[in-house]
């Protein structure tokens, strides 16, 4: 299959590839993909942010739980734009397009105790799992199972993490 040199700013250059899906699907697929790649890039980089500024009595518990969070979606990340390398698109991963294309808010500079970063992030982490959920059945529905079964393994461990966060906020 051979694909058209068309750009866009968010999805970038498309190349031929011998994966048996067609054109207008690997560029659906992909414009899913790369809203997913901005999102996690944006994500990781909130939850170093929290990383970085959380204070308070369960600082070292967070701080290293963020850490973790942090380091994990790093992965989602590459293996988000890897397949979208594998479909002949260009993976658009930089900070600014990332920013520019987020669906997540900003997060806040203003908030320093472990509740606030938690609450911080478990709303961005609800965001970002309902995204992967519609994800899933969009890719599928476009006839791409196996960016579909990646989006699940995604789904699965933000839901774990949301849970993890949510804990947090439990009381007593």
């Amino acid at each position: 299959m051979v694909a058209t040199n068309a750009r866009s700013e968010f999805t970038g250059r498309y190349y031929p590839t011998r994966i048996d899906l067609g054109l207008e699907t690997r560029k659906t697929v992909i414009e899913t993909l790369s809203q997913t790649l901005a999102a996690s890039l944006d994500l990781k980089t909130q939850v170093k942010q929290a990383h970085w500024n959380v204070k308070g009595k369960d600082f070292y518990q967070l701080h290293l739980l963020f850490d973790e969070m942090a380091t994990e979606m790093e992965g989602y990340v590459d293996m988000v734009a890897e397949r979208i390398t594998a479909l002949g698109g260009t993976a658009m991963g930089t900070a600014r397009i990332a920013a520019a294309n987020s669906i997540l808010p900003e997060y806040p500079y203003d908030i320093a105790g472990g509740l606030e970063h938690v609450t911080a992030l478990a709303e961005r982490y609800a965001l970002y799992a309902a995204h992967v959920r519609a994800a899933i059945d969009s890719t599928g529905s476009a006839g791409d199972a196996d960016t579909a079964d990646l989006y699940t393994e995604i789904s699965r461990d933000i839901d774990k993490r949301l849970w993890f966060l949510e804990a947090h906020l439990i009381e007593k």
